[in-house]
């Protein structure tokens, strides 16, 4: 396996950290592109592009702004940009494939989206779902439209109080935590990633993991999120791109299958012909860092086998 590492730059000039994992002497019969969580980085999904080499994909992924190695400046950590952050985001996310489409011709690319990937993936597919042979969303869900636009004025009051950039206890509060409820006793405060230990105490000792994110980022993420879940933009997404939706039935991003079951339904409704979905018993947020990890990601390679081809 050929890992390596770069900076692109996307399309407004700004330098964005990506990793590739390529197959040594083989053609890949199609590439993943990876658009990671919140308060994560694209190193986190190392094992998982293992597993999809050794069955001859290829697999590229960016630090999202404000994440990881994208974010070289301290003043740029949990931050995406002063303007339409979400989809800037997006735009980098576009500017990959486009680098890949570049270096690969006529091989088909996946969009893999986990967390707060799958809704930028979910936003991408509205804009640029002819670009890609299939998307698979993990760890995706629902934020209810009233306790949304509650987050998003909270946002704009302190971005005008306290300035964009300034982290945000309040708002890290008010969307994460209620997460870790269901799973007292608590051991750590990140118990609703994965039941399995050694993997949350990863992510707890990860310098580019975690953090309080600032009033602007939350403030772009929650408008993001209500493109996704709007159906007249929705409906923009091609009737016929496969999309297999993935998640933990104990998950409290995706309402513990309620908000998931919503995102499949708002697909179905728009005259998406290929939606699928498949919950994992006691899974939490983390599925691809979970104990049953082996068995999710060859379910994930098998609906890639079974579409590759189509």
């Amino acid at each position: 396996m050929n890992d390596t590492s770069f900076y692109y730059k996307s399309n407004n000039g700004i330098e964005i950290y990506a990793r590739k994992w390529m197959p040594e002497d083989a053609k890949p019969k199609a590439f993943v592109q990876i658009a990671h969580g919140m308060g994560e980085h694209i190193g986190r999904y190392h094992d998982f592009a293992q597993a999809l080499i050794e069955k001859g994909y290829a697999v590229y992924g960016n630090d999202h702004r404000g994440h990881g190695l994208t974010a070289k400046d301290e003043r740029d950590k949990r931050y995406f940009a002063d303007e339409n952050g979400f989809g800037e985001v997006v735009q980098d996310m576009y500017a990959l494939t486009n680098l890949i489409k570049c270096k690969q011709e006529n091989i088909p690319i996946f969009l893999f989206g986990h967390s707060m990937g799958s809704f930028l993936s979910r936003r991408y597919i509205q804009l640029y779902g002819n670009q890609l042979h299939g998307v698979i969303l993990s760890g995706t869900g629902q934020v209810p439209s009233l306790l949304g636009e509650a987050g998003r004025m909270a946002a704009k009051m302190e971005m005008k109080l306290k300035g964009k950039r300034t982290p945000s206890p309040l708002l890290d509060r008010l969307s994460f935590g209620q997460y870790n409820r269901p799973f007292r006793p608590n051991r750590t405060d990140f118990d609703w990633l994965s039941r399995d230990e050694q993997a949350v105490d990863r992510y707890i000792n990860d310098p580019l993991c975690g953090g309080i994110f600032s009033s602007g980022f939350f403030y772009d993420l929650l408008s993001g999120i209500k493109q996704a879940g709007m159906n007249n933009l929705i409906q923009q997404v091609p009737s016929d791109l496969p999309i297999f939706l993935v998640s933990g039935d104990e998950d409290p991003v995706g309402g513990h299958t309620k908000g998931v079951l919503k995102t499949y339904t708002g697909l179905k409704e728009a005259g998406i012909k290929d939606v699928t979905y498949k919950f994992y018993p006691k899974g939490r947020h983390e599925m691809l860092h979970e104990i049953n990890r082996d068995e999710v990601i060859e379910d994930i390679i098998n609906w890639l086998e079974n579409h590759v081809s189509s």
